[in-house]
């Protein structure tokens, strides 16, 4: 869940596929249409099926993580100007939300998730997150674990209906392919110099934590015995709905000076999500 935090709606990065061949288990989503009083265009959900779709989600991500919030990125060689690429994308499955193209605008990504699953991690050599943190603990869970990532949204379109229309795909995907447990890490801005992360740390640690048998450990940790942990400090808003949602905090964040954010590792289990969850995003 490689993601950063933005206004009003933070950001928040399973099947045998590779970029220009689409998986043929891979769930399609639906348009979803937007009343016409909403100020949100209408939009649809897919996931990409060729390198073109995963380029428009990769300069999503650079305008937003880069232009936006600052990032300083070391992508591939020969990586196009203006596009967010590592060397885990090429592994993963990219979910996109589109508008759809009207007579004086044509269709735009304005939403984006990656996956990786269990097979293509292990094709990759790893997950994303284990660059953060070491997931030994999490061993017994990788066979049906799917990691979340790069995740953002368009700056225009941060109402909520896009994150929404995200989550509802990704659940479809993960009940589809039979996978049951979500991982990543979600960002938290160190502009105060990571006092209000160390802050939401040590709140969660309390009342969202995981149990010790799942909780990992940091690669380069963020100093948090350095910093104030008093701060009454709110969760960006996508923490806050993973948490609703039944998340929980793996470990101590691991500080990514590349984005300059503090990283806490997070695991969602399928089995976990609320009822009231359960009935809107798997219609049980």
């Amino acid at each position: 869940m490689k993601e950063l935090p933005v206004p009003t709606l933070p950001l928040i990065r399973l099947l045998d596929f590779r970029l220009g061949r689409q998986a043929s288990t891979t769930p399609p989503a639906p348009a979803l249409a937007v009343p016409p009083e909403a100020k949100e265009p209408q939009f649809e959900v897919c996931w990409a099926r060729h390198l073109d779709d995963v380029r428009e989600a990769q300069r999503l991500r650079h305008s937003v993580f880069v232009t936006e919030m600052g990032a300083r990125l070391a992508p591939p060689p020969g990586t196009l100007d203006g596009l967010d690429v590592d060397l885990f994308d090429d592994f993963c499955e990219h979910l996109l939300v589109r508008t759809l193209e009207t007579g004086d605008a044509p269709a735009q990504v304005i939403g984006t998730y990656r996956v990786l699953t269990p097979a293509a991690a292990k094709r990759a050599g790893g997950y994303y997150s284990e660059t953060e943190f070491d997931l030994t603990r999490l061993r017994p869970l990788r066979d049906r674990m799917a990691e979340l990532g790069r995740s953002c949204v368009h700056p225009e379109h941060r109402s909520g209906g896009v994150i929404l229309a995200l989550w509802g795909a990704l659940a479809g995907f993960m009940n589809s392919n039979r996978l049951d447990t979500m991982v990543g890490c979600a960002s938290i801005g160190m502009r105060d110099g990571g006092h209000a992360a160390a802050s939401l740390w040590a709140r969660l640690s309390q009342t969202h934590g995981a149990s010790l048998e799942y909780q990992v450990r940091p690669r380069l940790a963020l100093p948090v015995d350095e910093l104030d942990r008093t701060l009454a400090v709110e969760p960006p808003a996508l923490i806050k709905g993973y948490l609703r949602c039944g998340a929980r905090v793996l470990g101590a964040p691991a500080w990514d000076p590349d984005f300059n954010t503090a990283d806490l590792p997070m695991l969602l289990r399928l089995s976990d999500l609320p009822a009231r969850y359960r009935r809107h995003f798997l219609g049980e």
